[in-house]
C-alpha cells in the first residue's frame, strides 16, 4: 500500500466520523424533518464538500442567539410598547377601531411574535416599478434636513448607485446625518473606491454580515441582510423589494423588471427606524439613546390607535435569526389562512416549507381562488426550477399559475380578499422565511389592497398562464430538472 493510499484512507476514516457527527448534532436539534434529513444526505453522499455546505449554510442563528438584541434601547421600546398595546386591547376592546376588529387575532400574533406595534399612517404610496421607487426615494433624499438612513441588499458601483451616491456626500456636506447599511455578501463587487468615497467624508458605510475566509464563523455566509429600508428625518420611509442598482431602473438585461416598493409616512415609520438602528448596532455595537429626532412620530406614553375611516393602519414585521420566531412565515400562513374569497400572490421565488405549501392548497381546495404570479425567466437558474416544480402541485389544487413573460417580476406581495395586504422584501422560499433578516409590512386598508390587484390583473396581462394538462406535458427534459432542482428546496 502506497504512502497516498494510506493518506487516503485516514482522511476517508476521519470525515466518516466527522459525518457521523454532523448528522447526530443534526438530529438532536429537532429542526424541521425534510430539512434535516436533506442535509444529512448532501454529508453523507459528497464526502468533504457536503460538511463544507453544512457549516456554510446548514446551521441555525436563531437557535443559538449568535445575533443578540437583548438590552438594546430600540429593541425595549418595541417590547414594552407591544405589551402596552396587547393590554390595552385586551382591557378595553372597544379601543381597537371598528375596521380593524376582525383583524384582532393577526394583529395579536404580531404584537406578541414580533412586538409589531400596530401604527396609525397619514399616507401609503405605490410604485410598481423599480424606476418609480427609486426616483421618489431621491427626491425624498433631496428634502432630507436632519438625517437619512438607506439599507439596502445590493448597491452597485453603476449609474444608479452613483446617482444615490452622489446625493449622499451632497446631503452630507450640506450637515445632514447619513448612514449606510450594504450586505457583505450582496455588495461583494462593490469597488474599494466606491466605498472609500463615503468613508472619506465621514459618512457611516458599514457592511453587514462581513465574511472573512477562515477569520469568522463560515455560517455567517449564509444569514444575510436582504432588507431595504429607507428612512427619512423619522418622518418618511421606505420598504419593499427594490435594491440601488441600474437593472432595478431599467430591467439591465430583462424586457422589464417589475416591482414593488411603498412610501409611507405616520407611526409605522418608527418600526423602521428601530430596524435599521439595531442592524446597526449589530455592526458597530453601538446605540443611540433614543432621540427624539429619530422618533418624532411615536414615543412610549403617547402609544394609542384611534378610529379614522381613510386610516392606514400597518404593522411592520421583522425577521431573521435574531428573532426567536419565523415572524414574516407565521404572518403569511395567518394572512392565508384568513382568506374566505381570493388571494393574489407575486412571488419571483416559490420555494415554500410544507406549512406555507399546504396552507395555499387548502384555500384552493376549499373554494378560494389562489392566483399565483411567478416569472417565466429569472436571474437564478437552479431556484428557476426549483419554483416551476411547485407548479403541477399547484395547479392540481386549484391553483391559477401565471408565468410573468414581459421581463422579470421581482415583487413580493399578497393581498387578501381586497381587504388587507402585504408588501417587502421577503421572497415567498425557504431563505427569507428562515435563513435572511427580512422586513416587510402588514397593511389593514381596503383602497391599498385594491390598488394591488389591479395591478395584478394588469399584470396578467403580460403572462402566460399554465393549463393544468398542458404543464403536465412538458418536456421531459425540463420535468428532470425541476426534479433534480427539488432535491435542494430544503436548502434554497
Amino acid at each position: 500500500m502506497t504512502y497516498w493510499e494510506v493518506i487516503s484512507i485516514i482522511l476517508y476514516f476521519v470525515y466518516f466520523i466527522l459525518a457521523i457527527y454532523a448528522s447526530f448534532v443534526i438530529m438532536y436539534k429537532k429542526l424541521d424533518p425534510v430539512k434535516s434529513l436533506s442535509w444529512i444526505i448532501v454529508i453523507l453522499l459528497l464526502p468533504y464538500i457536503g460538511l463544507v455546505l453544512y457549516l456554510f449554510f446548514g446551521q441555525n442563528f436563531r437557535k443559538t442567539k449568535i445575533y443578540n438584541r437583548k438590552g438594546v434601547r430600540d429593541e425595549r421600546f418595541r417590547r414594552l410598547g407591544s405589551y402596552r398595546q396587547l393590554k390595552e386591547f385586551k382591557n378595553n376592546p372597544n379601543l381597537l377601531p371598528e375596521e380593524l376588529t376582525k383583524y384582532r387575532k393577526l394583529i395579536n400574533l404580531n404584537l406578541k411574535g414580533n412586538k409589531s406595534l400596530l401604527g396609525l399612517n397619514s399616507e401609503i404610496n405605490l410604485y410598481f416599478s423599480g424606476k418609480d421607487a427609486l426616483d421618489s426615494m431621491y427626491e425624498s433624499i433631496l428634502d432630507a434636513t436632519q438625517h437619512i438612513h438607506l439599507q439596502s441588499y445590493i448597491i452597485e458601483n453603476d449609474i444608479t448607485g452613483n446617482k444615490f451616491k452622489n446625493l449622499l456626500l451632497k446631503k452630507a456636506a450640506e450637515g445632514v446625518e447619513v448612514r449606510v447599511i450594504y450586505d457583505d455578501v450582496g455588495c461583494w463587487n462593490l469597488s474599494s473606491e466606491f466605498k472609500n468615497d463615503f468613508l472619506n467624508t465621514g459618512i457611516e458605510f458599514l457592511s453587514f454580515g462581513t465574511v472573512k475566509w477562515f477569520l469568522s464563523p463560515l455560517s455567517k455566509l449564509n444569514y444575510r441582510n436582504h432588507r431595504k429600508i429607507l428612512v427619512i428625518d423619522g418622518k418618511i420611509g421606505f420598504l419593499g423589494g427594490v435594491n440601488i442598482a441600474d437593472r432595478y431602473y431599467n430591467g439591465g438585461n430583462f424586457e422589464e423588471w417589475r416591482d414593488t416598493h411603498m412610501k409611507i409616512s405616520g407611526e409605522s415609520v418608527a418600526a423602521l427606524q428601530s430596524s435599521f438602528l439595531l442592524d446597526r448596532y449589530f455592526i458597530i455595537n453601538e446605540q443611540f439613546r433614543r432621540k427624539r429626532k429619530y422618533y418624532p412620530h411615536l414615543s412610549l406614553p403617547d402609544i394609542r390607535v384611534t378610529g379614522e375611516n381613510s386610516a392606514y393602519y400597518s404593522q411592520i414585521i421583522t425577521s431573521g435569526p435574531d428573532s426567536d420566531w419565523a415572524s414574516i412565515m407565521q404572518c403569511y400562513f395567518a394572512a392565508i389562512s384568513k382568506a374566505t374569497h381570493h388571494i393574489y400572490l407575486i412571488t419571483p421565488y416559490f420555494t415554500p416549507n410544507e406549512s406555507l405549501l399546504n396552507a395555499l392548497k387548502i384555500a384552493a381546495l376549499g373554494g378560494v381562488e389562489v392566483c399565483l404570479m411567478l416569472p417565466q425567466k429569472s436571474d437564478s437558474i437552479i431556484t428557476h426550477w426549483c419554483t416551476l416544480s411547485y407548479a403541477a402541485e399547484m395547479l392540481e389544487a386549484g391553483v391559477k399559475v401565471y408565468l410573468f413573460s414581459k421581463g422579470f417580476n421581482h415583487s413580493k406581495v399578497i393581498s387578501i380578499d381586497g381587504e388587507f395586504c402585504i408588501i417587502g422584501s421577503a421572497n415567498f422560499d425557504n431563505r427569507s422565511m428562515e435563513h435572511n433578516f427580512e422586513i416587510t409590512s402588514i397593511i389593514y386598508n381596503k383602497e391599498i389592497a385594491v390598488k394591488l390587484e389591479e395591478q395584478f390583473i394588469k399584470d396578467t396581462e403580460k403572462c402566460i398562464s399554465l393549463a393544468g394538462s398542458k404543464w403536465a406535458k412538458r418536456s421531459i427534459q425540463n420535468q428532470i430538472k425541476e426534479s433534480f432542482a427539488r432535491l435542494f428546496s430544503p436548502l434554497l
